[in-house]
């Protein structure tokens, strides 16, 4: 495979993707608005072993692309911001900045307001005590340009802030807590787009989880009926498994006004026994929907290297589903691009 030189900065790789990604699936440029605070993120060399260190692609530059059924067009990504030595109030700090500037220059003073509001309890002095990596930071262009800005913040110690929530997500997480066993908070996720503004709590789930023992909190929130295809969907991309390790799914909970929203993350790297064929079943669980799979095919173009036939590892398959919608597939890609070549971990080790 040809790669530019392991010596060129990385964000000349993130540049060269993210623009060779919008202009095949038709996006506005998704890397000028945040060029600053890219040049600050991976200003090393692409074979610099500190990238290794970070909480959202371990080994690997902190940049995590996403395809979306419910965006199947659009370009996202997430990142873990600044450069690997900064600390974790910083990377807070900072998320909160590109999202209040993006959200100034693109979406409007209505939008910002919301987010001043509903960040503060999570961006303050008091917020900043025993924070591991502090805040991810994501965006989402469509051809009109931002179509949404995701800022992630991790909660203190795992268990802090729920009390902070709004009112109406809060009710929704506590039967999570009280049906689910072994959940431990781990960040609330603050989304603007152009016409609305949501959160959404996420949970790691510490222990074993069977599928079907999600009923009687789905039941709570009115979701129950979604269970049947979640589970249809998971056991089919996971060879007949129904039961995820400890440690192997995240659950996350939103408010909408459509009412909750529900979101199981499988975390793939977890799961022992993922079947080599993993990718051709979820495309046969999306034969019934020909346009989300067209999009994912898209999508899984524009992330292959020229001289590559694989953009990478897959690292989550999600489905997100509420009482309007069935449960939609996204996935999250490591790409072969970011990881740090072997030479340069064994260097680190």
């Amino acid at each position: 495979m040809r790669f530019q030189t392991q010596s060129e900065p990385m964000v000349a790789r993130v540049e060269r993707r993210l623009r060779s990604a919008a202009q095949s699936l038709g996006t506005a440029d998704p890397f000028a608005p945040s060029r600053d605070l890219f040049m600050r993120t991976f200003q090393y060399p692409a074979d610099d072993p500190r990238y290794r260190n970070n909480a959202l692609m371990p080994m690997a530059a902190p940049f995590e692309p996403s395809f979306s059924e419910t965006q199947p067009n659009n370009l996202r990504f997430t990142i873990e911001p600044l450069p690997p030595e900064a600390g974790s109030i910083d990377r807070r700090d900072a998320s909160t900045h590109e999202m209040r500037r993006l959200i100034g220059n693109f979406l409007g003073n209505g939008p910002l307001h919301w987010f001043d509001r509903a960040s503060e309890p999570f961006r303050g002095f008091a917020s900043g005590g025993n924070l591991d990596y502090g805040a991810f930071f994501g965006s989402s262009f469509d051809r009109n340009g931002l179509y949404a800005s995701k800022v992630y913040y991790e909660l203190p110690g795992g268990a802090g802030r729920i009390d902070n929530l709004p009112v109406g997500l809060h009710r929704i997480v506590m039967p999570a807590l009280q049906l689910v066993p072994g959940l431990k908070p781990l960040f609330t996720t603050l989304s603007a787009q152009r016409d609305m503004g949501g959160q959404r709590l996420t949970f790691a789930c510490t222990e074993a989880l069977k599928l079907a023992d999600l009923q009687p909190v789905l039941d709570v929130l009115g979701l129950g009926h979604r269970l049947p295809g979640i589970m249809q969907l998971i056991g089919l991309v996971l060879g007949g498994r129904f039961e995820l390790p400890e440690h192997g799914a995240l659950l996350a909970f939103g408010d909408t006004p459509h009412g909750p929203d529900f979101e199981i993350y499988v975390l793939l790297s977890a799961i022992p026994d993922v079947p080599p064929s993993f990718l051709s079943l979820l495309t046969m669980g999306l034969a019934e929907r020909p346009r989300g799979l067209a999009a994912l095919e898209r999508w899984m173009s524009a992330f292959t290297p020229e001289d590559a036939h694989w953009p990478g590892r897959f690292s989550i398959v999600s489905l997100r589903t509420d009482a309007h919608s069935p449960p939609r597939v996204s996935l999250y890609l490591r790409p072969i691009e970011f990881e740090l070549p072997p030479e340069a971990v064994a260097r680190a080790a």
